[in-house]
């Protein structure tokens, strides 16, 4: 069958570029009604007022689909030169060419590459972009798609139900341990577009992956729009930890919902490393949902100039002996502000669970500032919570030691915060550790952005 032309929509929002995007895609009735609905919620919800300021967003100056070709390409060599460019400069081949197991890369609305290496495939693993996965295995995906993320849960979850377009579907079958890491790669490249993939992952019973999302964006002076949905399904006894590095620029106003159901002793661990954009709202989420289930975030925020960094986490203890942990470091600089915002909720049948927190600010200058907003619901009395919440500057000591040793003091300075960042740059893959790091010192450079 021929392939359908590319397509680009111009900018706007209503129920006809709805219909145009589930047509183009040739999707079932049932999704075309799930986005019809979501778009509706979508109206119906106001702005959350708790958080940054958003009031300047203005949905239809964003296009909501764009498409550069007719067919997904299924090797390097078939990707156009344009974009290669732009993924050589961000060392995605140079990734894929060594021993990532898979990955798929998003370029604006449309999944261009991906692959899978061929003894998971025989073990029964499941690694393609979103649209094939509705598409291949319409039973699997119904039944998991929307479970854990609702589309009623706030404007952006709805507004994503309504467009979606791209991300990753993954099954991983009961006892296989995914032992090399799958990679996805997010790229905006259009300015006054949105991007709102979306991505659906299941592990059953015993089984185990690594999972690692890139996202990137390019400078532009008009605001670009993110605004993507990750559903994690975790069976009795499964593992996963789901890594991303994001350097959006500037421009992109970035607005995420992660949220994982996590089974009993199970355990979910979200590492995320947030540099750039102009507005970072994210706040990674664990259902703990039977005995033994246990949840981590382990998060980084870096906000600069004209920069908000609103990240943290959500831990819901909804069953006994359930065990998380969060641990939160952000940098402020030059004007920029970042906050903690976390919920730690302990059911009434969450007995004997435990919970820790620890938030820890560094702020460089005096125009910079950082903020913590924890919430604990302790519905019973044999929970233990803990939570601490440290605010330091860099110590002027250390500074002159390091300077006497030979660097300037913008290398000192660098070396001091990637110093504090370790505790999570550790535990991010060697190649994106690189990369996280190298984007804190660019920043403390003034060179992102």
């Amino acid at each position: 069958m021929k392939p359908a032309k590319p397509l680009q929509l111009s900018a706007g929002l209503n129920r006809q570029v709805i219909k145009k995007i589930s047509q183009h895609k040739n999707e079932p009735d049932w999704m075309l009604a799930y986005r019809l609905k979501s778009f509706q919620i979508f109206q119906s919800l106001p702005l959350p007022k708790w958080g940054p300021d958003l009031s300047k967003i203005n949905f239809n100056n964003f296009s909501y689909y764009q498409e550069l070709m007719a067919k997904k390409a299924r090797t390097w060599d078939e990707i156009p030169d344009q974009i290669k460019i732009i993924y050589d400069k961000l060392g995605l081949p140079e990734a894929e060419q060594k021993y990532l197991a898979g990955v798929s890369s998003q370029y604006q609305s449309q999944v261009l590459f991906d692959s899978i290496k061929k003894d998971l495939t025989k073990k029964g693993v499941i690694f393609t972009d979103i649209d094939s996965g509705l598409r291949k295995y319409p039973k699997l995906f119904k039944k998991y798609f929307a479970s854990v993320i609702s589309a009623a849960d706030h404007k952006f979850s709805a507004l994503n139900g309504a467009v979606w377009s791209g991300g990753s579907f993954v099954y991983v079958p009961a006892g296989v341990k995914v032992t090399q890491p799958l990679q996805a790669y997010f790229l905006i490249n259009i300015p006054l577009t949105g991007q709102f993939e979306r991505t659906l992952i299941i592990l059953e019973k015993g089984s185990q992956l690594n999972y690692i999302e890139g996202c990137s964006a390019p400078l532009y002076k008009k605001a670009s729009f993110h605004a993507g949905v990750v559903e994690i399904i975790l069976k009795a006894g499964a593992r996963m930890r789901y890594t991303t590095v994001q350097n959006w620029s500037r421009n992109v106003y970035n607005l995420t919902t992660q949220r994982a159901k996590v089974y009993r002793q199970a355990k979910m661990e979200w590492v995320d490393g947030n540099i750039g954009s102009r507005v970072t709202i994210k706040y990674p989420c664990c259902l703990l949902m039977e005995e033994g289930a246990s949840g981590q975030v382990l998060s980084l925020a870096l906000a600069g100039q004209g920069q908000t960094q609103d990240t943290g986490a959500k831990m819901y203890h909804l069953a006994p002996r359930t065990f998380s942990q969060v641990v939160s470091k952000s940098i402020s600089k030059s004007g920029g502000r970042a906050s903690y915002r976390g919920l730690i909720y302990l059911s009434p049948k969450a007995v004997n669970s435990k919970s820790s927190v620890s938030c820890d600010a560094l702020i460089l200058d005096s125009d910079s500032r950082s903020d913590t907003y924890p919430v604990m619901e302790i519905k019973n009395r044999t929970s233990q919570v803990v939570h601490e919440t440290v605010v330091s500057r860099l110590d002027e000591e250390k500074i002159i030691y390091l300077m006497s040793r030979g660097l300037d003091r913008s290398q000192a300075e660098g070396l001091m915060v990637s110093g504090f960042a370790s505790d999570i740059t550790r535990e991010i893959p060697l190649e994106y550790a690189g990369e996280l790091n190298k984007l804190i010192k660019l920043e403390m450079e003034g060179s992102v952005g």
